[in-house]
């Protein structure tokens, strides 16, 4: 059956079964009754929005009867039921299939060949003031952090511990064993790489924990004269890349299990993760990537050579400089990038002739995420 509407929705067509709305602008969804009865706004507590119930106190097959409009309401009368069911049309149109994922900062934007890019150009920055007065420019910043992987603040005070004030309005910092802020810089017999001279090719940050951490910020308050160059690739550009052109390798790093270690007089940690981990919709959801952190690899003999020679060949891709971003943080540059898809690496130095000094933390993704969408939310009802 078909029921002319006059405002959001062009038509209602609709079967006991389903229900199916074209919009004005252009698009159509559809409905499952049972998805529309349990999405009924009276089961849902009008405080705080959740369920009243469980899917067990719904009818296992409801029917649809009728349905009628009247502006932006939809009313939907069942059969077997006294109570119709009256719906929104905006709230329909904005929880519709899809119509979640299709939030801003959920779309990706992958960035592939970095040498080609520069990121005092190509990629987003602020001054540390504007992020935290100017809140438009906050949220511009932070979509571009969350579709583009990383992005940047100037004029942050080099001072210790000042990375926690920037990065305040961002999201939840957390403590690990390196502490709430870690400091990067070289010292006498190192726990961890990270706290020397050498150069660091591409990785991801603490694979071995669970969760792995999900944004990382790295703060500058004394560069090196002399080396010391901070480099980046966008992990999920390169796993789409080995996608389409070796499947096969694809496969075999998306579905064995590797182990990662850290040990320290502090810490013992494990955690067994893919290279490239897939959502259930196939999307690459994260990166692993820390060839320093790798545990001894238990495969049988005959499974290890092909791991192995997948495993190289991501690492051959990471070497390619056509696929490094390269930059050098200046006194006061501060750096955020989601740890589960852009790796990270440096140049060498040598701190004994001039010293370098990073601080870093790291904070939720869920926070960020969160973040992002609330203020998003905030701006827009307050019709900016």
């Amino acid at each position: 059956m078909n029921t002319a509407v006059e405002n959001l929705a062009k038509s209602v067509t609709f079967s006991p079964d389903s229900l199916r709305i074209e919009w004005r602008v252009g698009g159509h969804v559809e409905f499952a009754s049972l998805w529309l009865r349990d999405n009924a706004p009276a089961g849902r507590d009008a405080q705080s929005g959740q369920r009243l119930g469980d899917i067990v106190d719904l009818p296992a097959d409801p029917k649809i009867r009728s349905v009628s409009t009247m502006a932006d309401t939809l009313r939907v009368d069942w059969l077997d039921e006294a109570s119709p069911t009256l719906f929104d049309l905006n709230w329909l149109r904005s929880h519709g299939p899809g119509a979640m994922r299709s939030a801003p900062e959920l779309k990706v934007t992958r960035w592939l060949e970095g040498a080609r890019l520069d990121a005092a150009r190509d990629f987003a920055w602020l001054r540390m003031r504007d992020l935290h007065a100017d809140r438009p420019a906050r949220l511009a910043w932070m979509t571009r952090l969350v579709q583009e992987g990383i992005a940047f603040l100037s004029e942050v005070p080099s001072e210790e511990l000042a990375i926690l004030e920037a990065v305040a309005p961002l999201g939840l910092v957390v403590d690990t064993n390196y502490g709430r802020v870690f400091d990067v810089r070289a010292v006498p017999q190192p726990e961890n790489l990270a706290y020397s001279d050498r150069g660091l090719g591409l990785h991801t940050d603490n694979p071995y924990r669970d969760p792995v951490p999900g944004f990382q910020a790295l703060h500058c308050l004394v560069a090196s004269r002399d080396g010391g160059e901070n480099v980046f690739a966008d992990g999920f550009a390169i796993a789409e890349y080995l996608r389409e052109a070796e499947p096969a390798t694809f496969a075999k790093l998306t579905g064995t299990p590797v182990l990662f270690h850290y040990r320290s007089k502090d810490a013992e940690l494990l955690s067994e993760k893919p290279l490239i981990q897939l959502s259930t919709r196939g999307e690459i959801r994260a990166v692993h990537y820390n060839s320093r952190s790798i545990a001894p690899l238990q495969f049988a003999a005959s499974e290890a050579r092909e791991f192995y020679a997948a495993y190289r060949r991501l690492a051959e891709l990471l070497r390619e400089p056509r696929f490094q971003l390269g930059t050098k943080l200046r006194d006061g540059d501060l750096v955020v990038f989601d740890n589960r898809r852009i790796l990270h690496g440096r140049t060498g130095f040598s701190s004994a002739k001039f010293p370098r000094h990073l601080q870093g933390c790291y904070l939720t993704r869920d926070s960020v995420l969160s973040e992002t969408g609330l203020l998003r939310r905030r701006l827009a009802e307050e019709g900016r």
